[in-house]
Formats: structure tokens, C-alpha cells, sequence
């Protein structure tokens, strides 16, 4: 059985370009631009006010989520070269990085974390409220930004995931 709940007041541009799995949900007043593939996994929660963007490929796998107001950007300007401006002024006077984002399987993001381009999330991964990701995070760890602060506890998380699997077969 498939199931995808996407609330009302979501906002969904390029849907055409979103290879969705089965239960998941878009809570309220979340945006996502899908320009290139943009791929949900199974059992995947975006939480209300997230928004997914950047023109990029973004994969969300099996169990993974995002909290309340989550960030993925897979473009941002980069204010460090020569480039200047918006999205009003031409991209040849811009320095815009653009790469795609992944989130690992039964990754989680807390509230409010900001993911930027060229970032894969590792399996297991929890990172904390507000935290800003720049760079590739190891699998089953608790981060807080980029810092590994903690192991998550994988074989919990595993066992757990057998016996769902078992309840739900």
C-alpha cells in the first residue's frame, strides 16, 4: 500500500521531477523546487516549513526526516570570490556553488538545520537543532553543525528496524 500524505497548504513546483516512495508526508507550508531529480524515499517525514531548493538533485532515503523549518540548498552564492549579488543579477557576475545533497538512511535532521550544497548525510546521522552542514557527515553519528559530538546507537536502530520490518510484513 502506498500512501503519501502532502498537506494542503504544501507548495510542490516541478513535481514531475519528484520520484516519490511509499508513507510518506509533506507536513503544511512546506516548499520544494524540484528543477532535477528529487528522490523520496520510503517512510520520509519534511516537516512544516522545510524547503528543499537549489536547482540540484536532492535524495531523501528510506527512514530519514527533516524537523520543523530544515534547509536543503543544493545552490548557494558565494560571497568569498569575486562574484556579487541575487538571483536578479546575471549568473556570469555571480559565483554560485551548485552540487547535489543526500540524506542517509534513517538520517535525521532537528529543528531548524541548514544544509548546504555538495553535503552527504550518512546513514544514521542525527544532527541537532540549528546546526548549519557545510561538510560530508559519518555515518551513525550525533552532530551538532559539522562537530561528531556522540555515536548513535546503530544496532538499536537496526534491531528496532528488524522488528518493524517483522510487525509490518
Amino acid at each position: 500500500m502506498t500512501t503519501i500524505r502532502i498537506y494542503e497548504s504544501a507548495r510542490i513546483i516541478g513535481r514531475e521531477n519528484i520520484d516519490f516512495g511509499r508513507h510518506i508526508i509533506i507536513d503544511d507550508f512546506v516548499f520544494i523546487h524540484a528543477k532535477k531529480k528529487i528522490r523520496i524515499g520510503n517512510y520520509v517525514h519534511i516537516g512544516a516549513y522545510s524547503s528543499l531548493s537549489g536547482g540540484e538533485e536532492i535524495t531523501l532515503e528510506d527512514f530519514s526526516g527533516l524537523s520543523f523549518g530544515c534547509r536543503i540548498l543544493t545552490a548557494t552564492d558565494d560571497f568569498t570570490g569575486k562574484g556579487f549579488g541575487n538571483p536578479t543579477i546575471p549568473e556570469s557576475y555571480r559565483n554560485v556553488r551548485r552540487a547535489p545533497v543526500r540524506l542517509g538512511r534513517f538520517a535525521i535532521l532537528g529543528t531548524n538545520c541548514v544544509v548546504l550544497p555538495c553535503v552527504t548525510i550518512g546513514e544514521g546521522v542525527s544532527v541537532g537543532a540549528n546546526s548549519v552542514v557545510t561538510k560530508d557527515l559519518e555515518p551513525w553519528g550525533v552532530y551538532i553543525g559539522n562537530r561528531r559530538i556522540a555515536e548513535r546507537d546503530r544496532d538499536g536502530v537496526m534491531a528496532n528496524y528488524r522488528r518493524f520490518q517483522r510487525d509490518t510484513a
